[in-house]
């Protein structure tokens, strides 16, 4: 059988993996840094390159769609609001101060994304709501990353995406404790 064509057999060593830029990353800081841990060191760096493939495709897809960035924010989280919400929650969930939220508001209902109509509850409250033109807007946006993420996650099984999802978890969950 010629080298070609070799397959690897129960006494044969397995393939070397294939190596992507975190492992670039992590043999050049090595020799730097002996104490590194390179599987801590390679974790986190895979998270970070996916973080920024991932902003990359955003911003992508948001040029695509003639959405800015904080257009979309703003509908994205008005849409998991379930499409309507008061101004106070919008700031609260995109971490801005109230007058920042009426500006962008400002801007998505000129363009027909969102409509603002006195509240049914109260009257010193307006409420707003996704248009379906700001809905259409929204989702194609995110379609174009969703696909992205489900091209990259499905080189996984079903449990393995179980099992990455748990161990970020944990990762998120010492994150987020004080």
């Amino acid at each position: 059988m010629s080298s070609k064509h070799r397959r690897y057999d129960d006494d044969m060593a397995e393939p070397p993996p294939p190596h992507d830029a975190a492992d670039e990353h992590v043999a050049r800081w090595l020799p730097v840094l002996p104490d590194l841990d390179p599987d801590t060191e390679g974790a986190v760096t895979r998270a970070m390159l996916l973080t920024r493939h991932l902003r990359r495709t955003k911003e992508r897809s948001l040029a695509t769609s003639g959405l800015d960035r904080h257009e979309y924010d703003t509908l994205h989280r008005l849409a998991g609001r379930g499409g309507r919400a008061v101004p106070s929650e919008l700031a609260t969930d995109l971490g801005l101060a109230p007058a920042s939220v009426t500006g962008r508001l400002d801007g998505l209902e000129s363009r027909g994304f969102v409509r603002r109509t006195p509240s049914a509850v109260d009257r010193r409250r307006v409420d707003v709501e996704l248009t379906e033109a700001g809905r259409a807007a929204w989702r194609q946006a995110l379609g174009a990353v969703g696909h992205e993420e489900e091209r990259l996650l499905g080189v996984l099984s079903k449990e393995e995406r179980a099992q990455l999802s748990a161990l970020l978890r944990r990762v998120m969950l010492a994150a987020e404790s004080p």
